[in-house]
């Protein structure tokens, strides 16, 4: 069984989600028809998929806590609107109503309106918190869906459930593969939501990971699990360039004081190693979120490069473990390469030198044995000592 992922620094396995079966029935509303077969990946051959049908969907107006102001999709129903998407595999976000009992999925209620305009922007309102994760959902289903013709995490057109106000007083956020949901708390004194556009797809590329490498046979696999996680949230920021979040390789930077983690250094945290060492088992601070660090800063320097830079206003300085130079061969090239590995190379007891393998092969594969990415994939791995 898989088990549920979590954004927050918690250390060991994950906790599993136990529900009842009508809870399991009633974690997500569907409106499409499933696509048959696995999904197709980055450089395979891609079949057409059965589309959602959109009868009842409708453009709202979405005033969120971390996102602004946005438009969104929903449905149309017997007079009233409601959070689900007919057009994203009936992608819908539900009101966990602060339930302390993990998996009581059954009590949760749906957001409904009246003229389709949610949220007022600040946590007074139940429905900016369900905006923003909605609205994040949404446009992570379009990053896979228009990067890698992936429809769904589990790529059978079926969306994902987004739960927030998930407990009381909770910094937690979590997605369970097992129902194909995500759950947000809102944050000490219940007044700082963990609905970020990268939180969420943090959690939703979780699911993705869940039903594709499924990590988790280590250290070093959850480490990779949350890194994969990171990498593909910074993707869908870039993708959303979002007046109210711009784009960066910063976590949760607009939800509390200072990022969560950095992306060019993941030591500026003060607890994320900036390369691997023999014996790093789980992280120099504590928790495979820090150990994701390495992964990271692979990513970062695949994509960007090494040294001073700065990208949408945010500065970051990248170095390496022997000083040497890396030249990014960009962002889409980047996610190109992680993806196809992620689908194709990585599995449940993947570790950092294995990643490297499969990420080399990729390349070979996308770009040819002798191309510069091929040599940039192993610059860059070399750069935080995994060789």
């Amino acid at each position: 069984m898989n088990r549920a992922r979590s954004a927050r620094e918690h250390s060991g396995k994950r906790s599993v989600l136990q529900v009842s079966a009508v809870a399991a029935a009633t974690t997500a509303v569907i409106t499409s028809t499933a696509v048959a077969g696995a999904p197709a990946t980055a450089a395979t051959a891609r079949p057409a998929p059965v589309q959602a049908t959109a009868g009842g969907s409708a453009i709202g107006t979405g005033h969120g806590v971390r996102v602004g102001t946005v438009k969104i999709t929903t449905r149309l129903r017997n007079g009233r609107y409601e959070l689900t998407d007919p057009t994203r595999g009936g992608l819908t976000t539900k009101d966990y109503l602060n339930n302390e009992y993990f998996g009581d999925l059954e009590l949760s209620k749906p957001f409904t309106d009246r003229d389709n305009v949610w949220g007022n922007g600040t946590t007074r309102s139940r429905q900016s918190a369900a905006v923003d994760a909605h609205f994040a959902a949404e446009q992570t289903w379009d990053y896979f869906k228009n990067t890698f013709h992936r429809f769904g995490p589990r790529g059978n057109n079926m969306a994902p459930t987004m739960y927030v106000h998930f407990k009381k007083n909770s910094e937690q956020a979590q997605g369970v593969s097992e129902f194909n949901a995500a759950f947000f708390g809102d944050g000490k004194q219940d007044k700082n939501p963990d609905t970020s556009l990268d939180a969420v797809a943090h959690e939703y590329t979780h699911l993705v990971s869940d039903a594709t490498a499924k990590f988790g046979d280590s250290n070093e696999s959850d480490a990779l699990s949350e890194a994969t996680s990171d990498i593909f949230a910074a993707m869908v920021e870039f993708q959303a360039n979002l007046p109210a979040d711009p784009p960066d390789y910063l976590f949760e930077e607009k939800t509390y004081k200072k990022p969560r983690r950095y992306m060019d250094r993941p030591s500026r945290d003060g607890k994320s190693p900036d390369y691997w060492k023999p014996g790093l088992t789980s992280g120099e601070g504590g928790g495979n979120h820090f150990m994701a660090g390495i992964a990271n800063h692979f990513f970062y320097l695949l994509a960007e490069g090494s040294g001073k830079k700065s990208i949408n206003g945010v500065n970051y300085n990248s170095p390496t473990v022997d000083g040497r130079k890396v030249t990014g061969i960009g962002r889409a090239k980047a996610a190109r390469i992680w993806y196809e590995a992620l689908t194709t190379k990585f599995n449940s007891s993947t570790e950092f030198k294995q990643a490297r393998t499969g990420t080399l092969a990729t390349a070979a594969k996308l770009y040819g044995k002798s191309s510069r990415e091929y040599a940039t994939v192993q610059k860059a791995w070399a750069a935080v000592n995994v060789k």
